[in-house]
């Protein structure tokens, strides 16, 4: 059974920088990181191919966030750059058992535990 282990959540201030990280068990496939904020709906947030050649971004996050893989480690990436208060959410990687990318959350068939992510003003 596959299993995602993620780390990098935290504090940071606005303008700050953070990297996630997920840690995925098994075969490797497409990935992607969601979020959700306190009373509002999960987002699509960025996704990879399994290759690591094609990526995705929500147009809220592009320019900022990078979405990279290193599939010697089986480890997802997000580097998250200029981060804003309305960047703070819990952050999910999630993993989908295709070779492409897609930004349907019910699509994928594994989730991470869940990292928050806090910027403060």
């Amino acid at each position: 059974q596959v299993q995602l282990v993620e780390s990098g959540g935290g504090l940071v201030q606005a303008g700050g920088s953070l990297r996630l990280s997920c840690a995925a068990s098994g075969r490797t496939y497409a990935m992607g990181w969601f979020r959700q904020a306190p009373g509002k709906e999960r987002e699509f947030v960025a996704a990879i191919s399994r290759s690591g050649r094609l990526t995705d971004y929500a147009d809220s996050v592009k320019g900022r966030f990078i979405i990279s893989r290193d599939n010697a480690k089986n480890t997802v990436y997000l580097q998250m750059n200029s981060l804003k208060p309305e960047d703070t959410a819990v952050y999910q990687c999630a993993l989908d058992m295709k070779a492409t990318p897609g930004r349907v959350a019910t699509e994928y068939d594994f989730w991470g535990q869940g990292t928050q992510v806090t910027v403060s003003t």
